[in-house]
């Protein structure tokens, strides 16, 4: 028996990793772009990361998932995000008794298991291209790093110190909005290697433009080029900034792994009705001059 009555409640919080979501669960109407950024907004609305809705579909997608940033904006995958409406969906009963059901994203069919201890494993194919170095110029200093692509884009940047000092809230706007990664941008990591089977990961993401506490997508990213360099070996264990540690396993390949599996936190935390007001956001303040 779910604990989640869907006529009683249009919308449920969730939280995977450390990323926040808000879901609707098969709404009569798609909320608009503009509709999504207010509830998204921290403050002034519920705030998080994304919203994604969830529909029933048909195997091999029992679940169909509509993902869209805290922007409105949306993105064809979002692993924290998958994660948590695989959690939603088994609470829901729509696995009808399996301990996996298939997840239809913009980035194609995923397979979700319930690994039990509110964790939820993801199963993904393999990196459509392989990572590759890449230098950007800011301002005549060159930042190296390496593109990856895990649905999304992310530059993903080494760093050899604490974490604590890397200058992601200096550097990472400026990257992602640099001209070398196109009008849609890129997702950015800053990647600490601690050791061949732990590393560690700060995220500033697109579509929330701001760190967040964690990056599904990121996570993976930083994996496969830790796996192409040397750095890291499988399985391995990815600490984010909100203090949750995904679990990266893939089936062996000559250079990458042919698939992949991340496992990690996937909560249901509330559930209630959204208002008129959690829309009614003012415009941002304009600051007088004179």
């Amino acid at each position: 028996m779910s604990m989640i009555d869907i006529g009683d409640q249009p919308f449920v919080r969730l939280s995977g990793g450390g990323n926040d979501f808000l879901a609707l669960v098969e709404p009569a109407r798609r909320p608009s772009q503009q509709q999504i950024a207010h509830w998204c907004t921290r403050g002034l609305s519920l705030g998080a990361d994304g919203l994604f809705i969830l529909r029933r579909g048909d195997p091999p997608a029992r679940v169909v998932m509509e993902y869209a940033n805290a922007d409105g904006r949306p993105a064809d995958l979002c692993l924290n995000g998958t994660r948590c409406a695989a959690r939603l969906a088994f609470e829901l009963g729509w696995n009808e008794g399996a301990s996996r059901i298939g997840i239809q994203t913009g980035a194609g069919v995923l397979s979700a298991h319930d690994r039990g201890d509110q964790r939820i494993a993801i199963d993904l194919p393999a990196l459509t291209e392989t990572p590759r170095l890449f230098s950007v110029d800011l301002d005549g200093e060159v930042w190296q790093g390496f593109l990856a692509t895990v649905g999304v884009p992310h530059f993903v940047l080494t760093w050899s110190e604490s974490l604590a000092t890397a200058p992601l809230a200096d550097i990472a706007p400026r990257l992602r909005h640099h001209p070398l990664f196109a009008s849609h941008g890129t997702n950015v990591n800053f990647v600490r290697w601690v050791a061949p089977d732990q590393l560690e990961l700060r995220s500033f993401e697109r579509g929330v433009e701001a760190e967040t506490l964690a990056c599904g997508t990121g996570s993976l990213a930083a994996a496969a080029i830790g796996v192409l360099t040397g750095r890291t070996v499988l399985p391995t264990q990815v600490l984010t900034k909100g203090g949750f540690k995904f679990d990266i396993d893939g089936r062996k390949g000559e250079r990458l792994p042919t698939g992949w599996t991340l496992t990690g936190d996937a909560r249901i935390v509330a559930a209630g009705k959204l208002t008129a007001q959690a829309s009614a956001l003012p415009e941002p303040a304009r600051w007088s001059d004179t």
